[in-house]
């Protein structure tokens, strides 16, 4: 898209490469109006949400929040603000996530620092941090010691060191990239002091054992990552999704080794995909290592996590 400066807008013009703001006898539009053209070009491309696309992406290029766009409607947008904001439409209309775009993405209400390094966290993991701090709370450790496997974005290291202030929280990921993304999102958070960052895949670089090990683990299949929408499979890290054939290798993994790290009481706790509940339960069943295995959806009801206590005699 190009804004033409010193030149009046009032509506949008459709071209191969975008959109352009067209002549009225007006140098700018009011915060209303460009929403409302940037959500119709979006409409036009078939993106999922237009109008939040469009509410976010200004609200971040004019360093405001969206309250602000909601009550300051009649604001003109200048043509350069324009012209500026026009680089960032261009890159949400060939797909590009608009979290990558802005650089953050909020989580369990912190924001996080996000690009192309690492996984966008989703909301439906905020359940999977729900869920251990259900389990801490009935467990008798006081200065309890977390594990997260694949730490990506460091999303939920940081929201549990966030809610659980006496944990020690150590977590891996196996891209040295996206420990440099994890890191400076736990100083954005003030927690940085209680998380080891330790480069590795999965249990490799941890010693010592652990009350609760928990991850978002790559789940996708080959067949699913195929049929995924290309702004997930042209954008985001692809090693952060596929695991194998049926989606399992990561999990046959995790399951038998965490049950060597875990302490008496503790606890395992896994990010679902809504049609592997079965493969789980065979999984764990033929581990014969872990008890109280439990499944729980997320809010859109679909399976979501599943959590199993390690067998004393396993962890003596």
């Amino acid at each position: 898209m190009t804004v033409p400066r010193r030149v009046p807008c009032k509506g949008i013009q459709r071209q191969p490469g975008g959109i352009r703001y067209v002549s009225t006898g007006l140098d700018k539009m009011t915060i209303e109006q460009l929403i409302e053209n940037t959500e119709k070009d979006f409409m036009s491309r078939n993106l999922a949400t237009p109008r939040l696309d469009a509410e976010v992406l200004l609200a971040s290029f004019l360093k405001k929040d969206r309250t602000w766009l909601y009550t300051h409607p009649g604001q003109d947008v200048s043509a350069r603000e324009m012209d500026g904001f026009s680089f960032w439409v261009a890159r949400r209309q060939k797909g590009e996530p608009v979290a990558y775009i802005i650089g953050r993405k909020e989580f369990w209400s912190l924001d996080f620092a996000v690009d192309p390094r690492v996984l966008i966290p989703r909301p439906d993991t905020e359940v999977l941090v729900e869920e251990v701090i259900k389990v801490l709370g009935s467990g008798r450790a006081s200065r309890p010691e977390i594990l997260d496997l694949g730490t990506g974005s460091g999303a939920i290291a940081v929201a549990l060191a966030h809610e659980c202030p006496h944990a020690r929280i150590t977590a891996t990921d196996i891209s040295r990239k996206a420990l440099a993304v994890s890191a400076g999102n736990a100083e954005r958070h003030g927690v940085a002091s209680r998380i080891t960052f330790l480069e590795g895949n999965l249990l490799d670089p941890v010693m010592g054992k652990f009350d609760v090990i928990v991850s978002n683990p790559p789940y996708i299949d080959s067949g699913d990552y195929a049929r995924l929408s290309a702004e997930v499979r042209n954008f985001e890290p692809r090693e952060a999704l596929l695991a194998g054939e049926q989606g399992m290798d990561f999990y046959s993994a995790i399951i038998p080794q965490a049950a060597c790290r875990l302490k008496p009481g503790g606890w395992l706790l896994l990010e679902i995909g809504d049609s592997q509940k079965e493969n789980l339960n065979r999984l764990f069943q033929q581990s014969n290592a872990y008890q109280d295995l439990a499944f729980r959806k997320d809010y859109a009801g679909r399976w979501r996590v599943v959590k199993a206590k390690i067998r004393e005699e396993e962890s003596g």
